[in-house]
């Protein structure tokens, strides 16, 4: 019974973890180049299962498993659909790989594109407020007077001439990638490489964050918990009565 009664717990703790993922998910619906986080679980082995001492080998329980737990919380790097705007200065990556962003707390990451001009002509993220990079690591300066073209290699055109290149980097383990707030992404170990991967001019990539499966996922994981809560509440019930009915002496 008391067996029961763990395995239910741990339903209860991984489901409220998993609403809670879904939850921040379900936020950043509209927000551009927002990749979404998932949990993984994992299920936890008895001790006989899991070290093979004959000392802890419970007869009847050699195979049963201690449940569910959540394993990590990762983050879904998939491509997102791409939405023109009709804004010359939104790019939407069409690869793998990261606008690099420069901010007062260093080098930042992010897959949203809507950038906007300064009046000095510094190209600046909206998001964030930070400068946008070039290919060399320098904060992009634009002539504000003169209209601006980018090709699919992220080169930065005005007047028919190359001024400067978006910096585009790649991690070979983006799961190492920690989101830092406003739509960008700390690198703590390093490891950006340049790359060369495609930009879509005037358009912008939406948030990877589905509303509607995000919803199904939502309930799921709600009633997947009240399922526990109702094992729980079984459980407690029917060791009351074996205390207070079964137990009674006479």
């Amino acid at each position: 019974m008391i067996y029961g009664l763990w395995l239910s717990a741990d339903g209860l703790s991984s489901q409220q973890v998993r609403q809670e993922v879904i939850a921040n998910n379900l936020t950043q619906v509209d927000t551009p180049g927002f990749k979404p986080d998932r949990v993984a679980f994992g299920e936890r082995l008895n001790e006989f299962l899991l070290d093979g001492n004959p000392s802890t080998r419970l007869t009847g329980y050699e195979n049963a498993t201690g449940g569910l737990f959540p394993t990590e919380v990762f983050t879904d790097f998939s491509q997102g659909s791409i939405v023109p705007t009709g804004n010359d200065l939104d790019t939407a990556l069409l690869d793998e790989g990261f606008f690099a962003i420069q901010t007062a707390q260093g080098t930042r990451y992010s897959r949203d594109g809507r950038f906007t001009m300064r009046p000095n002509g510094g190209l600046e993220h909206i998001a964030s407020g930070g400068k946008v990079l070039d290919a060399a690591g320098n904060p992009i300066v634009l002539d504000p007077n003169a209209p601006v073209s980018i090709t699919r290699e992220g080169r930065i055109q005005q007047n028919n001439i190359d001024v400067a290149r978006l910096g585009v980097y790649r991690f070979e383990n983006p799961q190492r990638l920690e989101k830092a707030g406003e739509n960008l992404y700390e690198a703590p170990g390093g490891g950006a490489v340049l790359t060369n991967a495609s930009v879509r001019q005037n358009a912008i990539e939406a948030s990877g964050s589905n509303p509607t499966s995000m919803l199904v996922d939502m309930m799921t994981a709600a009633r997947a918990y009240e399922m526990s809560a109702s094992m729980i509440q079984m459980q407690d019930e029917s060791l009351g009565r074996l205390v207070n009915d079964v137990g009674r002496i006479a």
